[in-house]
Parts: C-alpha cells; structure tokens; sequence
C-alpha cells in the first residue's frame, strides 16, 4: 500500500510541470479570454492529469501522449488562424454589436442567445444606468461586452475606430456601419499609396484619420 504514494508523488510534480509547460507554449492569454477551443483544450490537459494520477499504475507515458497530442491540435490550429480570418471566426468566435448607434439590435442578441437582462447587468457594471448613454455596445468574442458611450461633441461617430481591414481582408460589417463600401475604402487607400489591401495587416479609421500597419512591417 505505501509503495504507491511515491509514485502518486512522482507523477503529480512531472504532470505539474508538464501543464505548466504546455500552457505556457499555448500563450499569454487571461482566463476570460480564452476561447472555447482553448478552454476544451485546457480542460482535457487537466483531466487527463487527474485521471492518470488516480491511476497510478498505468504507464505515464499513456498521458503524456494524449497531453503532446493536444498540444500538436492547439498549436496547429492556432497558427492557421492567424493565416485565416474565417478559421479565427470558427475557433474563437467574432465581435457582435449590440448597440448600433443607441439601438438595442435585437436580431443581434438572439443569434447570441444574450437577452436584456444580461445586457443591464453588464451596464450597470461599467456605471451605465440608461442604455441612451451608449452609442455602441459590441459583446467580444470572450463574452465581455465593450461600451462606446455617446459623445456630443464628437463630429463622427467612435465606431470608425474599429478596424476596416484585418489580415488583409475588408470587414464588411465594419464597413455598413459606417455606411461606406469597398469603392471607398480603397479609392482612400489608394490616395495613401496603398494599392495592395492584401499587405495590410489591420487598418483602422477615426474621424478622417487612417491609422496603417503593414503585414511584417519593422520601424
């Protein structure tokens, strides 16, 4: 009976160490952050450890595979998504806007399964008692929801600061909000000198003002 607590012991430092390698190669990224597709990662890393170390006399090695095995999926999915922007819109979802310019987007918050109550709550949160304070609420792919409170004295409309261009893709939806087209954006472009949308890496605009980074661009 004592001959198995050293390997219990045994096992759990070399899974701890093994985890906390393995998280750290997945990346920086804060709890709330997370995707779904992280968070099934993570959540099988862990009950893969818990059940090998209550089976302690199953070979470590039958753990270890499965842990490597996920690793391989994360890594490899998380680099083609930063090649695609609709594989990254699959695994981790995209921003949805809840607020278009003071209105509540009811179509919005169904295909979000997000009703009022959730919506209130999440004001309240940020010191928002009216939801005709806000000129735009966008729920983030991590579920927080992001405020753009209204603002007289603005000439145009915060939103602008969202990025029209992300991975060298036009975001439409960006785009309507605004209500501008693809003719528009790129004549503008064009009149900064760039001709190839595909070498953007994101592109954001605010009140007449187009802030560029280039794809692999050192300054």
């Amino acid at each position: 009976m004592m001959d198995m607590y050293p390997s219990i012991i045994g096992r759990t430092i070399i899974l701890y160490f093994l985890i906390i390698i393995i998280f750290r190669i997945m990346g920086k990224r804060e709890i709330a952050e997370l995707s779904i597709f992280d968070l099934v990662v993570f959540l099988m890393t862990a009950e893969i450890a818990v059940t090998s170390i209550e089976n302690h006399k199953d070979p470590l090695l039958h753990t270890i595979i499965p842990m490597l095995v996920l690793l391989s999926i994360q890594i490899t999915l998380a680099y083609l998504s930063l090649k695609s922007t609709k594989l990254r819109h699959i695994l981790d979802g995209k921003p949805t806007v809840i607020i278009n310019r003071g209105k509540v987007d009811e179509h919005a918050m169904r295909s979000q399964r997000y009703n009022i109550d959730d919506l209130l709550t999440q004001l309240r949160e940020k010191d928002i008692s009216s939801i005709a304070d806000v000129e735009f609420a966008i729920l983030e792919s991590s579920g927080k929801l992001s405020i753009i409170k209204k603002d007289e004295n603005e000439k145009e409309s915060p939103m602008l600061q969202m990025p029209l261009i992300v991975d060298g893709f036009i975001q439409e939806d960006h785009l309507k909000l605004i209500d501008k087209n693809d003719n528009w954006l790129k004549e503008e472009l064009e009149k900064l000198g760039y001709h190839d949308i595909k070498k953007i890496s994101i592109c954001t605009y605010n009140n007449g003002t187009f802030s560029i980074d280039l794809m692999d661009e050192i300054k």
